[in-house]
């Protein structure tokens, strides 16, 4: 982790504002999962032609998620059974800034990925719960009800994610990409965690119709696309019993990832 931060302190530093100025028109979402050995090779090829965003003096952001679901766990089992119109709803906690949100991810027939959120003032990640928080005169019982399949009264806290984030933008301001590390899961429902300190999943979103130098960096390492959800993995290994028959692939993959350690 030393040496990951070092080199991430030699990027030229961007902050949150002008990252919000990036606008991907015709934006292709590309997931990898590598082995964090890995990692200090693609930063070293990334630092000349990447920033590095930068928020309250930090570039290695915290995050303390709680992930959502029905008593049937019907958000994890819709992507277990691959329907293509599916939501994940989450409250996010960004340690660095102290913010908190409540967000749905919607997923549409076209593979197409939106986010809708809404601050929610005086949640207690620790204690997962909400209560009534307000935010512009709309409850968080009405944003739910306007902006997803489900009511807040169907839906209980099941799974805590917690990681480290690095978010890169390409100097031409063509792409971005997130660095997740340090992953917990710890689910809330059967009390069983599990953690890949060793794992790194990234996500690059990148406008189509320009070239992308971390798509090459990528290929140079012989590092291919692998899509995963930190959900629907940290759900399937946190909960005996539960049908998981589509991600044991990926879970085997995750492992075979890892003895290249």
């Amino acid at each position: 982790m030393n040496r990951i931060e070092d080199i991430v302190s030699q990027f030229t530093p961007i902050s949150l504002e002008q990252m919000e100025s990036v606008q991907l028109m015709n934006r292709i979402d590309t997931k990898y999962t590598l082995p964090i050995c890995l990692l200090p090779d693609i930063l070293e090829a990334a630092k000349t032609e990447y920033f590095v965003q930068e928020t309250a003096g930090k570039r290695i952001a915290s995050y303390d998620t709680i992930y959502y679901d029905t008593e049937t766990l019907d958000m994890y089992i819709r992507h277990h059974d691959r329907q293509l119109v599916r939501q994940k709803i989450r409250i996010r906690q960004y340690v660095n800034t102290n913010e908190t949100y409540l967000e749905i991810k919607r997923k549409d027939n076209k593979g197409r990925t939106r986010k809708r959120r809404m601050v929610v003032p005086g949640f207690d990640i620790s204690a997962q719960t909400i209560g009534h928080g307000k935010h512009k005169d709309r409850t968080v019982e009405e944003f739910i009800a306007t902006k997803s399949r489900y009511l807040w009264s169907e839906l209980s806290p099941h799974l805590s994610t917690k990681f480290h984030r690095i978010t890169l933008v390409n100097k031409a301001k063509t792409e971005r990409l997130t660095i997740d590390l340090d992953l917990i899961w710890e689910n809330i429902v059967t009390g069983e965690t599990k953690s890949f300190p060793e794992l790194v999943i990234i996500e690059l979103k990148r406008d189509g119709n320009v070239p992308s130098r971390m798509t090459k960096i990528m290929l140079d390492q012989h590092i291919k696309p692998f899509k995963i959800s930190k959900y629907c993995i940290g759900t399937a290994l946190t909960t005996p019993g539960l049908k998981k028959n589509r991600f044991k692939d990926k879970i085997r993959r995750i492992e075979k990832i890892l003895t290249r350690l």
